[in-house]
């Protein structure tokens, strides 16, 4: 898990710095403008560079979501990022539940799958709250290989991945909008909505756990 945050944090580290410079070289309405030049090309990239990241959960992930925000704005930031999760969730999912064991260790190797393993023995599948709560952490990514390894049915898995992804995304696209446009509106939302996920998460948590004790 320590070796995940800090890839994450370095991530999103170079690409903040990236932002910056890009900002200072070209302005934010003259880079979405040569964004926008691209076509659809710039949203499908960042579609297929965050699903990657969360079906090889070795990449870092959560740096595309605000370059999503930054780049494409709130709305279409929005939309990608969560069309990619749900698909690429979806998929980990489906994979992990039809191939097993194997196939997991090859896409994330071995330093990662007593990871997966772990989750898979937390009982998720009479948990709702704990599924959901652990999808809305860094490490949804391998929730959703351990969800189909645990044979959790699609039924219970769906929901809780369509709320975490609800619930999570829009404050860190929010912040990647707001920190280039300088709206202080969207700023402040992101911020509170970050720490009302973290509140949220913990709550979900500690719930679970009282429930399987």
């Amino acid at each position: 898990m320590k070796s995940k945050g800090i890839a994450n944090l370095l991530g999103f580290t170079i690409l903040l710095v990236l932002l910056i410079y890009l900002l200072n070289e070209y302005g934010i309405e003259s880079l979405r403008s040569k964004i926008e030049e691209i076509g659809p090309l710039a949203p499908l990239g960042l579609f297929v560079l965050r699903s990657t990241s969360i079906i090889v959960p070795a990449l870092p992930s959560t740096a595309y979501s605000l370059l999503a925000g930054a780049l494409l704005g709130f709305k279409k930031g929005i939309f990608i990022i969560c069309l990619a999760d749900l698909f690429s969730c979806s998929l980990s999912y489906y994979i992990s539940m039809r191939y097993g064991r194997k196939i997991i260790n090859k896409l994330i190797g071995t330093r990662f799958i007593g990871k997966v393993e772990r989750i898979s023995k937390s009982k998720l599948e009479n948990n709702i709250f704990l599924m959901t709560g652990l999808l809305m952490t860094g490490l949804f990514d391998f929730v959703s290989y351990a969800a189909g390894l645990a044979k959790v049915p699609w039924t219970k898995f769906a929901p809780a991945l369509i709320l975490s992804v609800a619930l999570s995304n829009p404050p860190i696209v929010a912040l990647g909008a707001g920190l280039l446009d300088g709206g202080k509106r969207v700023l402040i939302f992101s911020v509170l909505g970050i720490f009302a996920i973290s509140l949220i998460t913990a709550k979900l948590n500690t719930g679970a756990k009282k429930v399987n004790q």
